[in-house]
Order: C-alpha cells, then structure tokens, then sequence
C-alpha cells in the first residue's frame, strides 16, 4: 500500500490537472461561441450560392459541362485528398475519427494515385508518416481564419483540376452539429455534381447563362473550402470543451478514490500506533 505522503502528493497532482481542465474548458467555451456565430452565419449564403448554381445550370442547357473544365467527368486515375484537422489535440476523437475515416478511404483506393491537401498539424503529423505524396500542407490558419486562405487552396485545386493532373477531389472534415459530437463529412469537390433546380427561377441574364456559370463554379469551390474551415474549427472548440468537461469530472472521482485511500491508510497508521502503545503499556505491567 503507499504511504500517505505518496497519496498526497498525487492528489495535489491531480488538483493542478483539474484546474487545467477547467481553465481549457472556459477558453473553449468562449471561443465557441465566436466560432460558431460565424460557422452558421456561412451556411444561408451556401445554400443560397448552390440554389442560384442549380437554376443557372438549368437555363444553361443540358450540356453546360462542354465549356466549363470543373464539370469535366473522367475515371478517378489521379485523386487529390483534402484533410481537415486542428492543429493541436485534447479534443477527445475530434481529430482521430476524421483521419481514420480519409484512411479508409485512402485503403478503399490503392489503385488510384493519391495526392494530399493537408489543413491541420494534426492530418500533416499523421499522413506524413505514411506517404510522400504531400502536395500542400497548411497550418496555423485557424488564429486568424480568412476567406482569403480558403481562396489560395481553392485556385491551386482548381489550377490542377483544369490541367488534368488531377480527375477528383473530396473533401474530408468536422461539420459542426452540436457541443455533444461533430459529424464526419466527406465531399467530392471536383467535378461538381450539380444540384437540381428544386424550383425555377426566371432570372434576366446580361450575359450568356454558359459564361455565367463559369463564373459561379469557381466560387462554389472557394465556399465550400472556407465553410469547411469555419466548421471544423467550431466542431474543434466544441469537442475540446467536452473532452476537458469529462476530464474535469474524471478527475473529480480520481480525487475522490484517492481521499477514501488516504482515510484508509492513516486510519491503519493510527491503529498499529494505539496497538504499539497498548502492547508496550502490557508489557510494563
């Protein structure tokens, strides 16, 4: 059995882990609501730039993919994988089960030649181990998130796209559902599938339909990056707020256990005490 001294000792270790926990929990819940504001705040925008996509398409005619090299369908030989992860940990399986579901994927496709866009030090630390086909790596986005940055990966996707050197890009990320878990989201990026018009609407086109849904594709590439961006980094908080809110819990019944240890051990201390000073106390006698 350990002494109290050890006992002790590890319950004031366990103190200092507790005020960590709470103190990582707070910031992450300040930083939520921010993040979170902003995550939805892009979403109307993308549902509306699909809507627009999706009636310009249709007044484009049944072949808009002719003229437009993002629609261009050809067999997956070359695919790029974009990979979405925070760049720190502490965030229970927030960063986990989003790389075991892009390995997944990269296992289901070893007859495709694979490339990777990696958003995160945590996917970059993972998949650099693994592969040398690393064609873009990017960290540190997150303290000041831009649209401007989702913007530069975008264009040298799209870049690539249109020369051929790549036939598919998905997209993998945290989509932010609630504080409780995120929801693993995979997206084929290119070539875009487009929507179905769910209602016609009668737009007065200054240009040709065709021109204008060049135009507008570009753009739904850049959305749908910057909007996983903003996603993931309020899944992020909100993972990490949970993961410190367990620990802070765990720690508390860590705590608890130790003291019924402790009671324990100097309760024997005290009674081989007494029963040392009783049997010497006899033996006088």
């Amino acid at each position: 059995m350990p002494s109290l001294i050890d006992i002790r000792r590890r319950v004031r270790s366990v103190k200092n882990t507790q005020q960590i926990t709470k103190a990582m929990k707070m910031v992450s819940a300040a930083k939520l609501r921010k993040a979170q504001e902003r995550a939805l705040a892009a979403r109307p925008y993308a549902v509306l730039l699909r809507q627009m996509l999706a009636n310009v398409a249709q007044a484009a005619g049944q072949n808009p993919g002719e003229e437009n090299k993002l629609l261009a369908v050809r067999p997956e030989k070359r695919v790029l994988v974009v990979v979405v992860t925070a760049d720190s940990g502490l965030a229970g399986g927030f960063n986990a089960n989003l790389i075991k579901m892009a390995q997944k994927f990269v296992d289901e496709h070893k007859g495709s030649e694979l490339s990777f866009e990696l958003i995160g030090r945590k996917g970059r630390d993972y998949f650099r181990r693994r592969t040398k086909s690393i064609t873009g790596e990017y960290t540190d986005l997150y303290r000041k998130l831009k649209f401007e940055d989702a913007e530069k990966i975008a264009d040298g996707i799209i870049g690539r796209f249109e020369r051929a050197e790549i036939d598919a890009v998905y997209l993998f990320s945290n989509e932010f559902k609630s504080v409780m878990a995120p929801t693993l989201s995979m997206l084929r990026l290119l070539p875009i599938e487009l929507p179905k018009a769910a209602a016609t609407v009668d737009y007065i086109y200054e240009q040709k339909p065709e021109e204008l849904l060049g135009s507008l594709l570009p753009r739904y590439i850049k959305l749908n990056i910057y909007r996983a961006l903003l996603e993931s980094v309020a899944a992020e908080h909100a993972a990490r707020m949970t993961a410190m809110d367990a620990a802070t819990s765990n720690a508390s019944d860590v705590i608890d256990s130790l003291t019924l240890v402790m009671n324990r051990v100097r309760q024997a201390s005290i009674t081989r005490e007494i029963i040392e000073i009783v049997s010497g106390a006899a033996a006088l006698d």
